[in-house]
């Protein structure tokens, strides 16, 4: 399986990434298959040279069926090469659960009708 992702470059604090298409199966930093792009984070976000990356390539593959990391997917949505996803943040998770709301609501009558 194909991933597109960073690997990480530069020097402690000052992180530089290249954007590879590398075997899932690889290390973060290790062994990919070939370099189509980089990113720099410490750059302003409307600077030319934050990230740049060849989109001929990366169409070619993702075509071929490698899979984007969520941050190289978002680069994608900015070029209009792919949807935004659905968030991960799911604030229903989070929501009372059926036992605790009828506890709720059996203390809630309890409380008016000792009123």
């Amino acid at each position: 399986m194909l991933k597109i992702r960073m690997s990480r470059g530069g020097t402690k604090k000052r992180p530089f990434y290249k954007i590879v298409v590398a075997d899932a199966r690889c290390p973060r930093d290790g062994r990919f298959i070939e370099r189509i792009g980089h990113y720099n984070p410490l750059l302003t976000k409307d600077h030319a040279d934050r990230v740049k990356f060849d989109l001929e390539r990366m169409k070619y593959w993702l075509s071929q069926g490698a899979q984007p990391s969520d941050r190289i997917e978002r680069f994608l949505v900015e070029v209009g090469l792919a949807t935004k996803k659905t968030t991960f943040n799911d604030p229903s998770k989070s929501a009372p659960r059926k036992k605790t709301l009828e506890r709720l609501a059996a203390e809630k009558k309890g409380a008016e009708a000792a009123a």
